[in-house]
């Protein structure tokens, strides 16, 4: 697993949210420097503020926060959620296919971020990064379609899962 610190006291009050994340790390297969600063801060702000509330374990009773460990199994997205004491209350499998493509997108456009950084003038970066935060855009509210009726979630909270998805599914 990749562990952060990321249990944090510091987080709003809010009981239904994520107070702690983690990736499967056999599922990573390659990274680079960009994507792991992706991946950091991406949880950091994800721990720092997020929404999230699973349905089915709500309704029995959960209060959160929450603990997540996101994983591919089988070709689906696997999100376990626990209470903070580490007790299992559910797993969710959401399908991957309609994120393919999204996917996609998004690593070329990243790619292509990244290397204007280093060489595009600013104008350049600008665009760049405009099409980049939209492709993000359509992949959150994708996510946030495949997660109703299963988990109550923000734009924020859905933009920084994807970039997560994205990091489980790097190929070297």
């Amino acid at each position: 697993m990749a562990d952060l610190p990321t249990d944090s006291a510091t987080t709003p009050s809010g009981k239904h949210r994520i107070a702690h994340i983690a990736l499967d790390e056999e599922t990573i297969l390659w990274r680079n420097a960009d994507v792991e600063q992706e991946r950091r801060v991406a949880i950091y702000d994800l721990i720092e503020e997020n929404t999230f509330k699973p349905c089915r374990s709500a309704e029995r009773g959960a209060q959160g926060p929450y603990r997540l460990h996101l994983g591919v199994r089988d070709g689906r997205l696997a999100m376990q959620i626990s209470d903070t004491d580490e007790n299992e209350l559910e797993t969710l499998l959401i399908g991957l296919a309609r994120f393919r493509r999204p996917i996609r997108e998004y690593f070329a456009i990243c790619d292509s971020y990244y290397q204007a950084i280093r060489k595009a003038t600013p104008a350049e970066i600008e665009t760049i990064d405009m099409a980049r935060r939209g492709i993000h855009n359509n992949a959150a509210e994708l996510l946030m379609e495949r997660l109703d009726g299963k988990v109550e979630t923000d734009f924020a909270t859905a933009r920084r899962l994807f970039t997560l998805i994205c990091v489980l599914h790097i190929k070297g």
